[in-house]
This record gives structure tokens, sequence and C-alpha cells, in this order.
């Protein structure tokens, strides 16, 4: 049966025709979708791990037990998994593995604009690139017998566009496969210094045969134009764009493997052409390989390393008519993103700003406690670097900037990677606050359940973590609860933790209120003849307040009664609708 689906529905679909049967995630956009996808059908097991590096380590444990199996991440994800990556390009497999990883070229929701296909070649395995969501869901159902055939992990690389376009795709079978028989095998499994000598050999010797395999492989094809003297090389989203732009006018090489690269493949393909182009986004890889191997290519010097390419950016570069955009009459005022009216995050933001607190931060939906007018955050680097980070901000400096500055942290980012940083808090002494916003939900990904909701990918009943009995366990005394919508609350918790000496947690806890189990109140009003347009409101950024015809005004389709920009008002003209 043919389908319309996005890319990430299509490979979740080409795993399960595959013989995938454990997926074990974290959510990170653009990847989140596989494992949601994937976890609607009842035949794979599908979980939410505390963060990639678990997941990677659980689908080989299931791969190890016979299973075929899967984890998906984004690109920065892949950083937390190349622990257990690197070392299982060693052990190889006993039954197949994908790791699914979706990189994010012009930085649409990610801190850095990393090329993951670093990672295949560093690592030395196979890495898959497919260009719209029929080879997701065909290469991804394939990948699993390259990973047999080659006793090799599979990488299997997309990024946002092909992630999040849809095309037509055609359903399939799943294929009849058994579980493999676990054996034991200490030189293969077990990765201490004198059975690791021993594997690398294997991986260079499996690299050979890849390469060989990429020579012929149908994951990599030729479409030759006749009389063409232009060719160009490209994988993914980079060829959908040059054969809309240019696909009757040049030779196309489409690498489908896109490590190892061929090489007699490409030398051929190039033989005849009087130039040769590589386009590919972000890093120079397939340019260098080609450099490297004695093919004169064109590539980043037609082609920019940042960002993502267009039709038009594909045309000017190969010199091709450039289609004409449309300007709008009107200018379209800017909308930076905000966090939503009512979020729960607001509140103690607020409150940091107010006391000019210097804030380490993390990566979440509350990094937009940077935005103005809050502007709160400090710094923001990766995944529990917050708590790390101010134990070195504060062990520095001795201490003397402890009673200015906080870390701030989700509930579902400190499951991720914050608690060891706490640990580290606690058993090295710095005397550090750390404010876990806890929003009961993984929030900037789409609201998908963690170990601290209760709840399971299913939606069914689990064991949830309880962060007070946590940060007292790894050694944490001081730990106080706070509702981020009762301002003077905020405010005078966090004076007392911050002149207190010694590490403490704050707990800033109300459910996301985008929550279908949370129920907002009736919107507030503004009384206009009490309003003295002071404009305390607008230090909140509340997006549901703004000033019409000189006076502020609470636009009720947004607000949801949280009530906090009442508690900034002088002259009770904000309140219910009497």
């Amino acid at each position: 049966m043919k389908k319309l689906m996005i890319g990430n529905e299509a490979l979740a679909r080409g795993l399960f025709e595959g013989g995938c049967r454990f997926i074990s995630s974290y959510p990170g956009t653009p990847s989140t979708e596989i494992t949601e996808f994937a976890a609607k059908n009842d035949a794979i097991t599908c979980e939410w791990a505390p963060n990639e590096k678990v997941a990677c380590e659980a689908a080989f444990g299931a791969a190890l037990a016979g299973v075929r199996s899967a984890c998906a991440m984004k690109h920065v994800g892949l950083n937390v998994a190349a622990d257990p990556l690197f070392t299982l390009s060693y052990t190889g497999v006993n039954a197949g593995m994908v790791i699914c990883v979706a990189d994010d070229p012009a930085m649409h929701s990610s801190q850095n604009e990393q090329d993951s296909r670093h990672y295949a070649i560093a690592a030395k395995v196979p890495m898959l690139e497919p260009a719209d969501s029929a080879e997701a869901l065909a290469f991804a159902k394939r990948a699993y017998q390259l990973s047999e055939d080659y006793d090799t992990v599979v990488l299997f690389r997309t990024c946002t566009r092909i992630a999040h376009s849809q095309s037509i795709v055609e359903e399939g079978e799943p294929l009849p496969i058994p579980e493999k028989p676990y054996e034991k095998n200490i030189a293969k499994y077990v990765m201490m210094p004198g059975n690791a000598k021993k594997r690398h050999p294997f991986v260079e010797e499996r690299t050979a045969k890849l390469t060989a395999l990429a020579e012929t492989t149908d994951f990599n094809r030729e479409e030759l134009v006749e009389g063409a003297t232009v060719g160009v090389i490209c994988s993914g989203t980079a060829y959908q764009y040059v054969k809309e732009v240019a696909g009757d006018k040049v030779s196309i090489l489409k690498l489908g493997l896109v490590n190892p690269l061929p090489v007699e493949r490409i030398k051929n393909f190039a033989k005849d052409l009087s130039r040769v182009i590589v386009c590919e986004e972000l890093d120079p890889v397939i340019e260098t390989h080609c450099n490297n191997i004695g093919v004169t290519v064109e590539g980043k010097s037609l082609f920019s390393m940042i960002g993502e390419f267009s039709q038009n950016t594909v045309a000017k570069a190969l010199g091709l008519p450039v289609k004409e955009g449309f300007a709008l009459d009107e200018t379209i005022p800017v909308r930076p993103p905000v966090m939503c009216a009512g979020c729960p995050h607001r509140g103690m933001y607020y409150t940091l700003s107010k006391n000019k607190i210097t804030v380490i931060g993390d990566i979440g939906c509350y990094t937009l406690g940077a935005v103005a007018p809050l502007s709160a955050v400090d710094s923001t680097l990766c995944m529990g670097a917050s708590v790390s980070g101010i134990h070195g901000f504060n062990k520095a400096t001795d201490n003397k900037n402890a009673k200015k500055t906080v870390a701030v942290i989700g509930d579902s980012t400190f499951m991720h990677s914050g608690i060891t940083g706490l640990v580290n808090i606690a058993y090295n002494a710095s005397n550090s606050t750390v404010i876990i916003l806890d929003n009961s939900i993984t929030g900037m990904t789409g609201h998908q359940q963690n170990p601290t909701t209760g709840y399971n990918i299913k939606g069914d009943p689990a064991a949830k973590i309880d962060l007070e009995t946590l940060c007292h366990a790894v050694g944490i005394e001081r730990v106080r609860v706070v509702d981020p919508y009762d301002l003077a609350a905020c405010d005078k918790v966090l004076k007392e933790e911050l002149q207190y000496e010694g590490p403490s947690v704050i707990i800033s806890r109300r459910p996301c209120v985008l929550l279908k189990s949370v129920k907002t109140k009736p919107a507030l009003v503004i009384d206009p003849d009490k309003c003295r347009t002071c404009k305390m409101y607008m230090k909140l950024g509340c997006p549901a307040i703004s000033i019409k015809n000189g006076k502020a005004k609470i636009d009720a389709t947004l607000c949801v009664g949280c009530g906090v920009c009442e508690q900034l008002c002088h002259f009770d003209a904000i309140g219910e609708n009497k």
C-alpha cells in the first residue's frame, strides 16, 4: 500500500519491516518521531532512555541477545553515545543493530551544526543516508542485513529536511527474522586490551570489504545524461536540489552509502567529464575523499560550509538561472521564539533577572530564558553542563561568586546528564545552588515522558524518580520546593539558598501549561481605567500581554490565568473578568 509519510515515519516503518523488535532512544529534534512512530507498533518494544549513551547500550544488549535493535538520536546525542559506538565497532553485533542520527543543518533546534559523517569515519562503521522517505524505508529495512553480513553496527544519517518532509512510500511485509541465539564469546565481546588488540585488525578488514561493496552496491547509483560534460557527486537532501534544478543537464553520482566511500566508482564517473562538482551540506567529506584519491573536484569553493542549501543555492553554484523570489509589500514583524503564555519557567526566570543573578543554563525550552526581556541566562553549552559548570565556576573563584550564581536545568535534562554533576558538587563540596525546573515532561521535543513523570513511552504507569529523595541521596542536604507562579516565594527561597553556606537544590515545580492534564484558569483582564501603563508586566515577556491604544491589554486567546503578571501590578489593574 502506498502512503504519504514524513521521513521519520518511513524510517520507523523500515526498521519494523527489517525485523527490528527493540528500540531505545532519547528524544531530540529532528529525530524524535522515529521512536514515537515505532512505539505505535506493538511488535516493537520501544523505550525512552535517560540519555543516548544508555539508549545505545540498551540497543547493543538487545542485539547481543539476538534481537534486531535500534536507537535514535539527534547529532549532538551521538556525542553522548560516542563512548559505546567506538567500541561497538570492535565487538560487532550478534543480531543487527542500527543507530539513527539526525543532523540539523541551519540549527533549527540545536546548539551546533556538526556533521555526523565524521563519526562514521572515525569509528570505522558504515553509514547510510537516504534522500527521501521512500529511501528512508528501503535503506532502513536493508540496514539490518548489512549489519549482520559485515558484523557491524550501522549508522543511519538523516537531516531535518529528510526527517520532516513527506514523500510517497510503499509499505511492505516485515521480514520473517528468527531471533539469533546468544553464544558466549569472550574474545569478541569483552573489550579488555588483549582482546581489543585482536579485534582491531577485524575492523580494518571489514572496512576494506565495505569499500569493495561501495563499488557495486545499489545504495549508490549513477544517473548519466548523454553528452553531459559536468558531473555532480551528492547525497541526501543535496541530491534532491541537484535533481530538481539540473537533473537533465548534469550527470549525477548519487551516494547512499556515505561511509566508506567508493574509489574506482568515483574515478570511473569522473574520467570522461570536464568538470566534477561535489554538492554536500556542511563539511567537505566527499570532496576531501575525492581529492585524496586523485579526482579533481570543486566543492566548498562553490558551496558554503554553513547552513542548508536550496534549489537556488545549487542553481547559482552550477551557473544556472536563479529563480526570482517574491517580495511582500509590507514588512512582516520579527517573531522571536518565546516561552509560552503561562510557562512555569517564566516566574523563576523573572526572579533571577530581577536579582541580577548569574545563570549557568542548560538545554531545553527554558533556554529561552536568555531571550529579552528576561535575558536571564549567561551560558548554555550542552546537556547537563549547567550543574557541572557551576561547580567549576564557583570552585575556580573560591566561591566568591556563589551568592550571585545559580545553575538552571530541566527535569528531563537532569535525568539525562545532570545527576553526575550534582554528585560532583556534593562530593567536591562547592557552594553551589542548582535550580531544577520540574515541568513534569520533556517539553522541548514535544512532551515525551521521562523518568520523573511516572509514565513510559506508551503512557502506562512507570517507576517515578523522586527528585527530592534523589538529591538527598547523592549528598545534598538542602532541598527546597517552590511554585514558580508564586513570585514572593521564589524570591524568598532563592535569597535564602544563595546565602546558605554549602550545596543546595531548589526544585521549581509546576507542570507545563501545554499538558492536556493541566487545567488552565480563565483569562485575566486589565482595567484600562486603573492601568497606568507602567509596563512592569513587560519585564515578564509574556506573549499574552501587549499595549493597545496606550494601555496594557491581555489576549484572552493566549492567557491561561497564571496570575504572575497580576503580582507585578501595583495599581490593581489586572484581575479576573467580573
